[in-house]
């Protein structure tokens, strides 16, 4: 059923298995990479304006009053331009995630197969579980990152030039030490946790539905198993994106909302829980997803490049 290839290392020898563990790697982590910064490449101003509508103040009005008016505002005083201002960490941050998703994917799939299911092939169930397994080791890899990318795309409080990447990271490690860099890791944590279960497992069922309906036409041709069109894999990307961003979205405003605060103005750091249940409280259920509609509407086609030039990658080049 798996989309993503899955090896088998029967009749190979312990340092053929290593071999084949090391190239496997090494693939994932350069095809996921690359897929991820040309994903972001396309997403990223959607995302910026995604940041910016969840990190509007508490107790004051509202400074935009939805994507299209923050998108106009911000072109209005800064150009296009500052759309992708802070691209550079949110690139490196899209390798690291790819890489490591696609990577740990095929790792926790290949350690379920081996310890815990007996079939050929992994139920649904057990791919969940390897995309929740993948989420949860990116997570750290990636909050932050995530941290650095959120603090470069808000708005200045006081108006001035913004700093770049390592002027903010000094300014995280004088106030809050180096675990401040890992400030809204529970957010980060269960959005991709649950996310990546849902990213993966979308793709590979969405995959799966198409390969039936294909196996169904073939049925009577004796022609061996090859990759589904283009258009079936970035409809499966798509529906991947969409799965991912909307269910743990409001995990994703309650980190954003932890990552834009003001580190100097700040005089108590307020818990995931805290901010949650303030904005809550506040907004309701429209302030957690405030930024949802765009978010969803720029994932759907980002990760559907995102998957079809991983699996063409692995496909054309081996």
């Amino acid at each position: 059923m798996a989309a993503i290839p899955h090896a088998t290392y029967e009749n190979e020898t312990p340092v053929e298995v290593a071999q084949s563990h090391g190239v496997g790697a090494l693939k994932d982590i350069t095809y996921g990479s690359i897929a991820g910064i040309v994903g972001k490449c396309i997403e990223y101003p959607f995302d910026t304006v995604k940041v910016r509508l969840q990190s509007q103040p508490d107790g004051v009005p509202l400074r935009y009053t939805g994507p299209l008016d923050c998108f106009r505002q911000s072109i209005h005083k800064d150009g296009f331009r500052s759309l992708y201002r802070g691209i550079s960490a949110p690139l490196t941050g899209a390798a690291i995630e790819n890489s490591s998703l696609f990577f740990s994917y095929r790792v926790a799939k290949d350690l379920l197969q081996s310890t815990v299911y007996s079939s050929e092939s992994l139920p649904f169930s057990g791919l969940l579980i390897s995309g929740a397994i993948s989420g949860a080791f990116t997570s750290i890899l990636l909050t932050p990152v995530e941290l650095v990318k959120c603090k470069m795309q808000v708005p200045s409080a006081s108006g001035g030039t913004k700093t770049g990447p390592l002027s903010i990271i000094a300014t995280v490690f004088r106030h809050s030490g180096i675990f401040g860099l890992w400030r809204g890791q529970m957010g980060t944590l269960i959005r991709e946790t649950g996310g990546s279960s849902a990213w993966f497992g979308s793709y590979e069922g969405v995959s799966a539905l198409f390969r039936s309906y294909s196996s169904k036409e073939q049925s009577h041709a004796n022609t061996p198993v090859t990759p589904l069109p283009l258009h079936q894999q970035m409809l499966a990307g798509a529906a991947a994106g969409v799965s991912y961003n909307f269910i743990f979205y409001p995990a994703d405003t309650i980190k954003s909302r932890m990552q834009t605060e003001d580190i100097a103005l700040s005089s108590e750091r307020r818990s995931f829980w805290s901010v949650g249940k303030s904005l809550w409280k506040q907004q309701g259920l429209k302030g957690l997803y405030r930024g949802c509609g765009i978010t969803v509407a720029r994932s759907a086609p980002s990760s559907a490049f995102i998957f079809s030039i991983y699996e063409g990658l692995n496909h054309y080049i081996g």
